[in-house]
């Protein structure tokens, strides 16, 4: 509240000496233990409203994402640099583009904010399911019905969320790029850490992280996919210095990286991680590097769909159900699910499992029958991943059918001798059924 104070009237002789005083007393030091204090509580609460900014009903003031993220941003950059004003932090932080994004963000979610209260007539920060529809036609969103006008407001919703993330990284790069210490040695952090195969200084690890040169991206784009290959081999964070690099040439993936074999073959390395597959496609989605080398998951990204069954947006989805399988073939989710744990062991392409799950629900969000369409983009991506003309097939069968084993074991009579003839005409052979069953408890 000090930190924030202004003044509105009376003696300004009063409210000056109350500035220096507090300056002078009470904000002493280089500021890091308000810094961390401020991020330990933004932490905390983040845990306590689900930890993701992808839930489908967010909360627009304390949810990870929301006001209070730019908020605890403002104030960290007002303590450490004294100053009443985000521009003054252009230079220091940020450049003045990403003060755009702040600004355009901080006047979005304001926006959504006291529109929602003047909506219910009350205090009200969670945009819950009753209140999306209104609440987008009130912020100027239209379509070919009310659904279709809710998930273009809450996609760009969802978007404004990760510019907050974005720039909660940058912040944070900026703050720990001014409070550096001297680097540790690096065997000492990390025995037997080896340079990557290139055999050049293009990564290297900064307090534990795993940072890249200024040009690594430029010179080589493969490192664009190479660092996150690298961190999750090594079980390393990527630190936030190297994902802000990464944010700003995003443009270096073309198509012609998109085809590259090397490119391909990292990433479905990183896709089929028997380590943390989950942990590693967030970063790369979160650093936009996803949507960017799988164009038809870019769709995806921020999507939500208007029903009380899905819990988060597409692209959340499918990488916790990538999450899901690979804890279920780390044997983590045996009690709940010991069939699939047992089944896991015995499917023969772990290719066609992972690469199945991720584009599962990709045709979600677009013209036609989103199964058929997820299993006509399979059938166009696979080969692209190395994966063989049986495999690619396998995949599209998966994204086509996702749904045929769910669908008959609630919809359908289990006794009737009718159903299992359907259901087996459907699945072909144990491999699609092994493969089905652990997708279908993964979703």
């Amino acid at each position: 509240a000090l930190l924030e104070a202004r003044f509105l009237w009376g003696d300004k002789t009063i409210f000056d000496e109350m500035r220096k005083t507090f300056w002078a007393d009470a904000a002493t030091g280089s500021g890091q233990d308000f810094v961390e204090a401020k991020l330990a509580e933004r932490d905390h609460r983040h845990m306590q409203q689900g930890e993701s900014r992808y839930l489908v009903e967010p909360n627009i003031k304390e949810g990870k994402g929301g006001l209070r993220d730019l908020q605890t941003l403002y104030w960290i950059g007002k303590y450490v640099y004294r100053t009443d004003d985000t521009a003054d932090l252009i230079g220091k932080i940020y450049t003045r583009e990403e003060h755009q994004t702040f600004q355009k963000a901080e006047s979005f979610l304001w926006d959504v904010r006291v529109q929602l209260h003047y909506l219910v007539g009350r205090a009200e920060e969670r945009l819950s399911f009753d209140v999306q529809p209104d609440l987008a036609a009130r912020m100027g969103f239209t379509g070919d019905n009310p659904r279709r006008a809710v998930e273009k407001f809450m996609r760009a919703y969802f978007l404004v969320a990760k510019d907050v993330g974005d720039l909660t990284r940058i912040f944070c790069a900026a703050l720990e790029e001014q409070n550096r210490k001297p680097k540790p040695s690096l065997r000492r952090l990390l025995p037997g850490f080896l340079k990557p195969r290139t055999g050049n200084d293009d990564f290297f690890v900064e307090n534990g992280r795993l940072n890249a040169a200024p040009n690594a991206f430029s010179k080589d784009r493969t490192n664009l996919i190479r660092i996150f290959h690298l961190a999750d081999d090594k079980g390393v964070d990527v630190h936030p210095a190297a994902l802000r690099t990464i944010t700003r040439s995003l443009d270096l993936i073309d198509n012609e990286l998109r085809e590259d074999k090397e490119a391909n073959r990292l990433f479905l390395e990183i896709l089929t991680s028997k380590r943390d597959p989950e942990r590693t496609l967030r970063w790369m989605n979160e650093a936009g590097v996803l949507g960017r080398f799988v164009p038809a998951f870019d769709h995806a990204v921020g999507l939500m769909q208007f029903n009380m069954y899905h819990h988060y947006t597409v692209d959340e989805h499918l990488i916790r159900a990538v999450g899901n399988i690979a804890a279920i073939e780390r044997g983590e989710l045996k009690a709940e699910h010991p069939l699939a744990t047992d089944i896991i062991k015995r499917v023969q392409s772990r290719n066609v499992l992972y690469v199945g799950i991720l584009l599962h629900d990709i045709g979600k969000g677009l013209p036609g029958d989103h199964s058929q369409v997820g299993a006509n983009i399979a059938e166009a991506l696979c080969p692209r991943f190395g994966l063989s003309p049986a495999e690619t097939s396998a995949v599209s069968w998966l994204a086509r059918y996702h749904l045929v084993m769910s669908d008959t074991a609630q919809k359908r009579d289990l006794s009737d001798p009718k159903t299992v003839r359907d259901f087996v005409e459907i699945v072909q052979s144990p491999e699609l059924l092994r493969l089905l069953l652990v997708l279908t408890v993964a979703d």
